[in-house]
């Protein structure tokens, strides 16, 4: 039992990293092939009235060089008179995109919901209320987010939008206020990765489904689907940079650990969609710079509003403090707090090494790691993560202290 206690968060440390790095691979596919197409369709130019193209129902097309070979791909308005013997469906990279992203949420946050998903600072919720408040929030965000598209204000692109976005915000309020910023912030994410994979798998793919079946019956495909299929796709490509920022979220502590950290993510999605827009447009030829001038100005007024207060000097030990005695509390306090996590060996279960591969358990290591202590204790009070080792504003104040006397160990 003692090595099955000792080997398993080593287990789920590898884990851990092979399903994270098959999230990535089939992440950059999935993003990859929405983009592509994207461009492809804001690009590729309509045939000339009357020619042959024309008469086959191509609705547009386009040259290319890539990897020394020439591409000539083609859209047909609605579908083309003989269907292919071999047809591509693009649907995997969504699928296991998403499953590999929810098998992450479930190693990472899940099975150690305490630790990752619990700020009692916040809500003082047992590990199965805050799964269950994570897992509601996917179905809610994709219910509300269906119904609004098929709603008539889903023909109305601004205006569905702004509703999106308000919806979005207002969730990362909620979640905020019910779990950590850390684990807030990748619901908002899995939330957005939720809706985009069930528009590939309940709208786009049916559509496109019923489209084949259509011609294979030799009828005409009926085009709502595709109309239905591309104004999804469209929402899919504007989720995307909001999307990929949440998914490396948890290791910026300054944006969830705001205490408007909601707040905080509005401006960086839209600044994300403002961007995202930009290149949309640079597609079909028009280069429109305030969309991008903007993304930048919200990112860069973020920065300095959330910008922590700058420490006093170092001024070295002060006068009549014991450096030595002064540096022995703060050893103190990181043992008590911080070293259960941060060691060569963590005792705290769910992890079978030093997070961020920090060690704090010599006063060499504590010295030398003294602006990251100060930084994520005082600045962001990120860390002990979710407080787990309940440390106190009281400690907090004395590794204040410590650093800004300029981190003084007694051999300085």
């Amino acid at each position: 039992m003692d090595v099955f206690g000792y080997l398993a968060p080593y287990g789920l440390e590898w884990l851990n990293l092979l399903v994270r790095w098959l999230h990535v691979i089939t992440g950059i596919a999935w993003i990859g092939a929405s983009f592509y197409f994207v461009w492809l369709d804001n690009t590729i130019k309509p045939p000339p009235p009357g020619s042959e193209l024309a008469k086959k129902g191509v609705a547009g097309e386009l040259w290319a060089v890539h990897g020394g070979g020439f591409y000539n791909p083609q859209k047909y308005l609605v579908a083309p008179a003989e269907l292919p013997k071999e047809l591509h469906w693009f649907m995997w990279e969504a699928y296991s995109t998403w499953l590999s992203g929810f098998a992450l949420l479930f190693i990472v946050y899940y099975l150690n919901a305490q630790a990752m998903m619990v700020d009692r600072s916040v809500a003082d919720l047992s590990s199965w209320q805050a799964v269950g408040i994570g897992l509601g929030s996917l179905v809610v965000g994709w219910l509300v987010y269906d119904l609004l598209c098929k709603s008539p204000l889903g023909k109305r692109d601004l205006v569905f939008g702004l509703l999106i976005f308000a919806f979005l915000v207002g969730s990362a309020w909620v979640l905020t206020h019910l779990l950590s910023g850390r684990a807030a912030y990748l619901h908002i994410g899995a939330m957005i990765g939720t809706i985009m994979v069930a528009n590939v798998a309940h709208v786009i793919i049916p559509g496109q489904r019923r489209m084949v079946n259509a011609m294979m019956a030799g009828q005409q495909p009926d085009p709502s689907d595709g109309i239905k299929a591309k104004q999804r796709s469209v929402h899919n490509n504007y989720f995307t940079l909001p999307v990929l920022f949440l998914m490396i979220s948890n290791h910026y502590a300054m944006t969830y650990r705001h205490p408007h950290a909601w707040a905080v993510l509005g401006v960086i999605m839209a600044a994300g969609v403002l961007i995202r827009h930009f290149f949309n447009l640079r597609h079909k030829g028009r280069i429109e710079w305030k969309y991008p001038a903007a993304g930048v100005a919200l990112l860069a007024v973020l920065a300095v509003l959330i910008a922590p207060q700058a420490p006093q000097a170092p001024a070295g030990p002060q006068p009549g403090v014991d450096a030595m005695a002064q540096f022995a509390q703060v050893r103190q306090i990181v043992d008590r707090r911080c070293v259960s996590c941060h060691a060569a060996r963590p005792t705290q279960p769910g992890f079978a090494t030093a997070p961020a591969g920090v060690s704090l358990d010599s006063p060499e290591l504590i010295r030398q790691n003294a602006a990251r202590i100060y930084q994520q204790t005082v600045q962001l009070k990120a860390m002990p993560l979710a407080n787990l080792t309940n440390m106190t504003d009281a400690e907090r104040a004395q590794v204040k202290a410590w650093f800004e006397a300029g981190a003084p160990s007694g051999k300085d």
